[in-house]
């Protein structure tokens, strides 16, 4: 292809990621959106295929990496996409740490040195830049995978003089960056990029359990900006843009996340808490044991059956349980009695940005049900009764009454002005903020204890 044309074919691809963002924007169009990005990363790929000879490597790489990607697509469950997206996170990260190496290794090849020429000092800092920010979203998306997923625990970690020592080591970072910009040499360069692998581990490891839904959008900014700077060490136009746009996007993400928590990013990054020592189930924070009435899936029924109006606030337990077409059954039994069913989406609910839109969606939840945090607060007053299925921290009214909570001034669900509440839990544990939930002691709370799915199930026997 000649210039002119792969600048006209990365344009197009580049168009079609802007309008993949644009429909994802909204569930109803987020299907039209991925298919925007697939067409416009075909064409991106097949462009860059015809500006290589290497066909043979490219080609085996491909099948290789699309059939593990194809088989673990096709086994992942639901409740396991956040430490999924952790892992495909530290790949693009370690993409960009391996690249910068090679360049680095061969610039003539790369096209960025002539030979017996020295690096020029823009692509210095371009190296410098992409190595760090992908060798930190690399080690950082590890850690983000193993306490996703069990493998670590989500409490945070941490140490006496932690940010002093994170400080220190970003001061040295930047010190052998900096001696890399002057006389290029692998040395600087190595040790730069140990570094920067092990301020990815220290930098996420203090982080707790509740601010994960903070780290993944972050990390995904991150693997956005390695994305450009290899788009640049490549001199490909296509993947600065495309890195670029990751980048931007999840930045403003993070932003929107640490709004919904009422965090700001350097206290989430410093500091995050969430899945510490808390008081024990049923009892405050001054050791007082606790009230709380519980009742039966045929109670739950009866009050919800003969409602005007229910929203159900779906969580992280409904994940767990896979209950989502369960519940998708239930509104539907409800809708047919007449009762206004819709459902309460928190920003944060769940362990990734978007977990519960997507479970919904998965069950074919109708898109005019599902209703924002802030759209829907207003109505909590005068809402019959609340269906609260595996949530936990984003309805705890401590975050509205309570100065002393860690989690005081996160906007929530306001699910305590309904008239009845009713929460499924498998037990009164706290949730992934290790903190104890007042909701759940007041005289309009009726829990429910058992496994979400097998909860549901019985409450739509009881309906019928």
């Amino acid at each position: 292809m000649s210039a002119n044309s792969v600048a006209l074919a990365y344009l197009a691809a580049a168009v079609l990621f802007i309008l993949t963002l644009k429909g994802l924007s909204s569930p109803a169009t987020s299907r039209r959106g991925n298919q925007f990005g697939m067409i416009g990363m075909a064409i991106a790929v097949l462009t860059t295929l015809t500006l290589t000879h290497n066909w043979a490597y490219i080609l085996i790489a491909i099948a290789v990496g699309g059939s593990i990607g194809a088989v673990v697509a096709q086994r992942i469950q639901m409740t396991a996409m956040p430490e999924l997206v952790a892992a495909m996170h530290s790949l693009v990260g370690l993409a960009a740490v391996l690249v910068a190496m090679s360049a680095f290794n061969n610039p003539v090849a790369y096209g960025i040195a002539l030979p017996g020429e020295m690096l020029h000092s823009s692509n210095r800092i371009e190296l410098f830049i992409g190595t760090f920010v992908g060798a930190i979203t690399f080690t950082g998306s590890i850690i983000a995978f193993l306490k996703l997923s069990g493998r670590m625990s989500g409490k945070p970690i941490r140490f006496a003089g932690q940010h002093w020592v994170n400080l220190g080591l970003g001061i040295v970072m930047v010190g052998f960056g900096v001696a890399f910009f002057l006389a290029p040499s692998w040395t600087p360069f190595l040790i730069m990029t140990a570094i920067a692998l092990l301020l990815g581990v220290l930098l996420i490891v203090p982080i707790g359990g509740a601010d994960m839904p903070v780290v993944i959008s972050m990390l995904n900014s991150y693997s956005g900006w390695a994305a450009a700077g290899i788009g640049f060490t490549l001199n490909n136009n296509m993947l600065i843009i495309a890195g670029s746009l990751v980048g931007s996007s999840g930045a403003i993400l993070s932003y929107i996340m640490c709004k919904a928590m009422n965090r700001a990013f350097l206290n989430v990054i410093l500091g995050g808490f969430g899945g510490g020592d808390s008081a024990a189930a049923a009892s405050g924070s001054d050791g007082v044991q606790k009230t709380y009435r519980s009742g039966s899936a045929d109670d739950a029924a009866f009050l919800m059956g003969n409602a005007d109006s229910v929203i159900i606030v779906p969580g992280y337990g409904l994940a767990v349980a896979r209950a989502q077409h369960a519940i998708k059954e239930m509104s539907n039994a409800l809708t047919a009695k007449g009762v206004k069913v819709r459902y309460a989406i928190h920003p944060v609910a769940g362990r990734m940005p978007g977990h519960m839109n997507v479970l919904l969606a998965e069950a074919e939840v109708p898109y005019d049900q599902v209703v924002e945090m802030d759209e829907i607060n207003n109505e909590f007053a005068d809402t019959d009764v609340v269906l609260v299925i595996g949530a936990n921290d984003v309805v705890n009214p401590a975050a509205k009454n309570d100065k002393s909570s860690p989690i005081y001034g996160m906007p929530i669900l306001e699910v305590h002005k309904a008239r009845t509440v009713l929460v499924v839990k498998r037990s009164m544990a706290t949730g992934y903020a290790g903190l104890d939930n007042d909701l759940f002691y007041l005289d309009k709370t009726m829990m429910v204890f058992g496994d979400a799915k097998k909860v549901v199930e019985d409450v739509i026997k009881a309906l019928a």
